[in-house]
């Protein structure tokens, strides 16, 4: 089994800033996939700022980034938890995720394309319209994965409008997680990035989750019901 690298560095607020991270110094052999260019597909209107991307437009980056459907897939970066669900979205298991401390390697990688064939998974997202019917519902958690200050409605530096989706619990990736009670778990961010790893974590603790891909960017665009505190 081959092993494949990949960089999935990205900054929210300087979408040229993960690759130019890779390119000042990445793992030796890396690949490097874009948050924005790879990991979604921005030309979706009104689905939040992060939409799931099609399977062939996964496919294709994941096959310009080496994998295959054999490969077993490595990834590190604040963007990694978005490749280990995508990857286990479109059928593919043997995904992992480090904190990677060195070595360093400056420039481009000659990388050898692959061929991914995609086969999409049913049942592990959940969209506003659900959530909105369920908010009342005591056998779905909904965790959100945002700093704690903008869970609680303090500080909003992206979105419009500030607060969270009624009754959601704060599961920040760095906060242990909340207690979820056998329940079913829906998680969001801000849009679907940074839930992914709180859906990492769930998922090592033997919980089964469920993502919001349009998360609060396109619940709050939406009017939909919100409270803060």
């Amino acid at each position: 089994m081959r092993t494949v690298l990949v960089d999935c560095r990205f900054d929210v607020l300087d979408p040229a800033g993960g690759r130019r991270l890779y390119l000042e110094g990445h793992a030796p052999g890396a690949a490097f996939l874009d948050v924005d260019a790879d990991l979604a597909d921005l030309s979706i209107p009104d689905a939040g700022r992060h939409p799931l991307p099609s399977a062939d437009g996964f496919a294709a980056a994941a096959g310009r980034a080496g994998i295959s459907n054999d490969a077993l897939v490595v990834a590190y970066g604040n963007g990694a938890g978005r490749l280990w669900w995508l990857l286990r979205h479109f059928g593919h298991e043997t995904v992992g995720v480090v904190d990677w401390h060195g070595p360093w390697r400056g420039g481009e990688e000659t990388l050898e394309p692959a061929t991914f064939e995609p086969h999409e998974r049913a049942g592990d997202t959940i969209q506003a319209d659900e959530l909105l019917a369920r908010l009342d519902d005591p056998g779905l958690s909904i965790l959100d994965a945002r700093a704690p200050e903008r869970w609680r409605g303090e500080v909003e530096p992206i979105d419009p409008v500030a607060g969270r989706i009624p009754g959601a619990l704060n599961a920040y990736p760095e906060l242990p997680l909340p207690d979820v009670g056998g329940t079913e778990v829906a998680v969001y961010c801000g849009s679907g990035i940074a839930a992914c790893t709180t859906l990492l974590k769930l998922h090592e603790a033997g919980v089964a989750g469920r993502l919001y891909p349009g998360s609060w960017s396109e619940w709050c665009r939406r009017g939909l019901p919100g409270e803060t505190g």
